[in-house]
């Protein structure tokens, strides 16, 4: 799914954004718990990644919210895939807890991701919420990014403006991804010639380059739908481009560069 211009005829996505707002708010009240008190057992998926009860829950819970306040809506869940009306050109795309091997390790960098997406349109509302970092971001198409820290009024996001790789700050997360396609190489050296790299992985990144915190994230390669759309939609309304290492607008592809639009080239330059 690409994501095309919102046409005048699509309604106020308002109601849409806090309704994800309020499903965040019972997202949290259920993963906070359990990280903080480390009350959950872990299981491992086909896949080799883990999956807490904490996962499973958080989804079901937000599941039963948007099919009860949008019951001619679909929802594609990474726990319980495809639930509602999968024919409707609107769904719901989530991941209860994206970063669930912090969780399980006790690193507070995770997060729970809700996002509406159209068929037609991509993504149009995102709700990033990680309440073990006590921080929050939000966006819906022509309403704005925003951000805030528990405790402190909302800001408005906004990308920064370097335009210099050698002046940016950068975060690349390296996978096995990488290293099946070659890149690897091209991903070291694209932090080289960085003025500053780190790794800070997952949403975390993206969210930093809405904020005008970093400039440019590379992604892991290997992401899934799930991990990405709440993020563009943020980024996009910060100002922001988002997409694969090809520059296709997509959530729905392996890969994800977020930037200021400013170095996006010559991310997609070096790995599409």
């Amino acid at each position: 799914m690409s994501a095309s211009p919102l046409p005048d005829v699509v309604p106020d996505l308002t109601p849409d954004l806090e309704l994800a707002l309020r499903l965040a708010d019972a997202a949290d009240a259920v993963t906070l718990p359990h990280f903080e008190n480390r009350s959950f057992s872990l299981d491992w998926k086909a896949n080799r990644t883990e999956v807490t009860e904490a996962d499973r829950e958080t989804e079901t819970i937000i599941a039963d919210g948007v099919l009860a306040a949008r019951p001619t809506h679909g929802l594609f869940g990474e726990e319980h895939g495809l639930v509602g009306n999968a024919a409707s050109p609107w769904r719901w795309i989530i991941d209860p807890i994206d970063g669930t091997s912090n969780f399980v390790r006790g690193i507070p960098v995770w997060a729970t991701l809700i996002a509406l997406t159209h068929v037609d349109h991509g993504p149009v509302v995102g709700v990033v919420s990680a309440p073990s970092l006590g921080r929050r971001w939000w966006a819906a198409s022509r309403l704005g990014a925003f951000g805030a820290t528990a405790g402190r009024a909302p800001r408005g996001l906004q990308v920064s403006t370097v335009a210099d790789l050698a002046e940016a700050q950068v975060s690349v997360t390296f996978s096995k991804g990488w290293d099946d396609l070659g890149l690897t190489p091209e991903l070291v050296q694209l932090q080289q010639l960085a003025y500053r790299a780190r790794g800070f992985g997952d949403f975390w990144q993206h969210m930093m380059v809405a904020e005008g915190a970093i400039d440019l994230a590379i992604d892991a390669a290997g992401v899934m739908p799930y991990d990405l759309a709440a993020a563009m939609v943020v980024v996009q309304e910060a100002g922001g481009t988002f997409t694969d290492r090809h520059g296709d607008a997509t959530f729905m592809h392996d890969t994800a560069i977020s930037s200021n639009g400013l170095l996006h080239a010559q991310a997609v330059g070096r790995l599409g």
